[in-house]
């Protein structure tokens, strides 16, 4: 007798789950998916490192304790989900493919996204430490504030402005090399023309 209640209980917070994640899905998918392919730099793994993601978010929903939070508390689970990634591939290495991939064309969401930042400051963004640029891209780009990118990275408030503050600094040098190494490509191409 006792079994039924729990059931019963169980399949409401299992319907609570389901909606309340598939509304955060409808919300948020985009945004995931713009963090996920600048941390890792391969739009097709960050499509289905995004579908993990809320896969993830559906198994923990009753981790989130505040669903004010749940932006943040999305965030959070991406991030672990990037830096997995980012782990295996440090672990286990494969060879580039060189070859064109059929029918796998571009999204109108990935060449919005890919156009918003520039080549150079992709480049930059590529130099700059992963923990670093994750920091970077949740508070410039995805606009999380001071509390969820600390609450996101697992830091405190403190840790995350400092870190947000090394990124930056970091990222700024990558810049400048970056438009160093442009001006003399350029200057090179110059002076190979005027030969």
């Amino acid at each position: 007798m006792t079994d039924v209640p729990t059931r019963a209980a169980r399949t409401a917070t299992d319907a609570d789950a389901d909606t309340f994640i598939e509304a955060l899905f409808i919300g948020h998918r985009g945004e995931i998916y713009g963090y996920l392919v600048r941390m890792l730099r391969d739009p097709e793994l960050a499509a289905d490192l995004t579908q993990d993601a809320f896969i993830k978010a559906y198994r923990s929903y009753g981790t989130l304790q505040d669903p004010a939070h749940a932006r943040a508390w999305l965030y959070q689970i991406a991030h672990r989900v990037a830096l997995d990634e980012l782990r295996r591939r440090k672990i286990v290495r494969f060879l580039p493919w060189t070859g064109e991939s059929h029918g796998s064309a571009p999204s109108a969401e990935q060449l919005a996204m890919e156009l918003r930042l520039s080549a150079p400051l992709q480049r930059a963004l590529a130099r700059v430490p992963e923990r670093q640029r994750a920091a970077l891209l949740l508070a410039e780009v995805h606009d999380l504030t001071g509390l969820e990118l600390a609450t996101t990275l697992r830091v405190s408030h403190v840790a995350a402005r400092a870190l947000l503050t090394r990124a930056r600094e970091n990222l700024r040098r990558a810049l400048a090399a970056e438009h160093a190494a442009e001006a003399k490509a350029k200057a090179e191409q110059g002076s190979g023309t005027a030969r």
